[in-house]
């Protein structure tokens, strides 16, 4: 890779944007930063536009735009601060732009995760809820545009690594039995009903592998995360929901498996480090220095492997049957899980609440086919206000 690759990082605060910034710092020779955004964390964001001088700086909410305006002003810095999601689709769709890194948690990543696909360019996707909330509409925009899609999920990111070449023209083509997405199980795989039902969310955040932000983390003690992957290998994969298997797997080694028709199966396996898939997909098809250490097997000693338990954690459940209904049902479920999820950690609601709130939305929410972008935006609200609807019943 000889020419200089610029970047914009969506949600560059977040653990992922983190993550994605310490990965350019080791390859100045390699990426520029075009942009950073976030929400409203001036600090952070402050810090990065000092280490890596973007052309752009993105924040939500129009004080916090101005503070940093005048923080960057006042130290001689040149980055020009935009404000607004219409900013966020023009950072991500501008014509210097290389590869965007998709990393806002939500609903609130899907236009500009569209916008990138829309404009052609290499969409570094960790954004789950793209992919679950409008899969066909965007990976359509992503066909027709000519973009390259690349998954940042761990998971994802695995199989990505460990398919044939020209899966994309079919999975039973290319000798694809099976998908077998790996699960850590989350802090309370072995908690009984009555158990998880006291689980407060100091102890939801409590990720024993994984350093993640608070939504993704809740989700992953949920098995919610694990249902959205699901939803996005059938889009990345093309592939039916009757060859997607979620494996426990507690170590969170192997990030994720697939079996061929000969047998033979295939596992990517590394430290659970989010460098190792970013630092894939920036450089791919080479391979670049990622900062991770090596897997010390010995170390690890032992890899476990059992079913999930659909019963103690219905989300996963909830998931294969909005993937199976097709169409808004995902969006939906996606929608209710945010609600959810944000209530739970406002202690709203308890932990083994959040499936019951989703559930509620699936039955009050009317699905429709979805491969209009104004479609999906209406099921996401419909569902938000399905679920406000049952909190105020339940309260």
């Amino acid at each position: 890779m000889s020419k200089l690759q610029f970047i914009t990082v969506l949600g560059s605060t977040g653990t992922i944007g983190v993550n994605t910034l310490d990965v350019i710092a080791r390859h100045p020779d390699r990426y520029r930063v075009y942009a950073l955004t976030a929400n409203s964390r001036i600090d952070p964001l402050l810090s990065q536009c000092r280490a890596f001088s973007p052309r752009y700086a993105v924040v939500l909410d129009d004080d916090a735009a101005e503070i940093l305006r005048e923080r960057l002003r006042s130290e001689g810095l040149e980055t020009e601060v935009l404000c607004g999601p219409e900013a966020l689709e023009q950072v991500s769709s501008a014509t210097e732009v290389d590869a965007v890194m998709a990393a806002i948690v939500g609903a609130a990543g899907l236009k500009p995760a569209l916008a990138a696909a829309q404009a052609g360019k290499r969409v570094l996707l960790a954004n789950k809820e793209t992919l679950v909330m409008s899969g066909s509409l965007f990976m359509d925009a992503v066909h027709k545009n000519g973009a390259t899609l690349l998954p940042i999920d761990s998971e994802h990111n695995a199989i990505f690594q460990v398919m044939p070449p020209g899966f994309d023209r079919g999975l039973v083509a290319s000798g694809v039995k099976r998908i077998l997405l790996t699960a850590s199980g989350g802090p309370f795989r072995r908690a009984s009903h009555d158990e998880l039902a006291k689980v407060t969310p100091s102890q939801a955040l409590n990720h024993p592998n994984w350093v993640m932000g608070p939504k993704i983390t809740i989700d992953s003690a949920s098995l919610m995360n694990k249902g959205l992957e699901v939803i996005e290998a059938h889009w990345l994969f093309n592939a039916s929901p009757d060859i997607i298997e979620v494996v426990i797997h507690p170590q969170s080694v192997i990030h994720s498996m697939v079996e061929y028709v000969d047998g033979s199966v295939l596992a990517q396996l590394g430290n659970p480090d989010m460098r190792t898939p970013i630092a894939y997909a920036l450089a791919y098809p080479e391979r670049i220095e990622s900062g991770v250490g090596s897997l010390d097997l010995f170390k690890v000693g032992r890899l476990d492997f059992e079913p999930p338990d659909m019963i103690r954690f219905p989300c996963l459940k909830l998931a294969f049957e909005a993937l199976r209904r097709g169409g808004t049902a995902p969006a939906i479920l996606n929608a209710a899980n945010e609600v959810a999820v944000q209530s739970f950690l406002e202690e709203r609601i308890g932990f083994t609440d959040i499936p019951r709130l989703i559930e509620a939305a699936l039955a009050r929410v009317s699905v429709v086919e979805g491969r209009a972008l104004a479609e999906v935006v209406d099921a996401d609200r419909a569902a938000r206000a399905a679920a406000q609807e049952w909190l105020e019943q339940r309260s």
